[in-house]
């Protein structure tokens, strides 16, 4: 690993890297991972039978504080579903329905997917 990265980017990699091998074995075929524009950006897209999945992954630590699903808010779903539409405009491949779900891990041992999470 980098090692100017910080703690907080080298845990956030870990976190996509760890949703995207679980996304893969519940069956899912990951087809682009940190699509970045300047509309927003998308940690993992991937293809679930017929379906596009726009998927936001959340890390947190056990804490007080709540837990990370609580941390996908209406500003960065905004963000999300507009950088998906980016997305669609780069690739016209793909030309079928789409979904937006969240993998939030609340520490090491906890995944929670959360499919079709919210919509535009």
């Amino acid at each position: 690993m980098d090692p100017s990265r910080t703690l907080k980017q080298k845990r956030g990699s870990w976190a996509e890297q760890s949703a995207a091998s679980y996304l893969e074995r519940l069956g899912l075929r990951i087809v682009a991972q940190n699509f970045r524009c300047k509309l927003g950006e998308i940690d993992i897209i991937a293809v679930d039978g017929k379906q596009l999945v726009f998927t936001e992954v959340r890390y947190r630590t056990p804490s007080q504080f709540g837990i990370a699903a609580e941390t996908v808010t209406y500003r960065k779903q905004q963000r999300t579903i507009k950088a998906a539409l980016r997305y669609l405009q780069q690739n016209p491949q793909w030309q079928t329905t789409c979904r937006f779900d969240v993998v939030a891990m609340d520490g090491i041992n906890s995944i929670n997917w959360i499919k079709d999470a919210y919509r535009p």
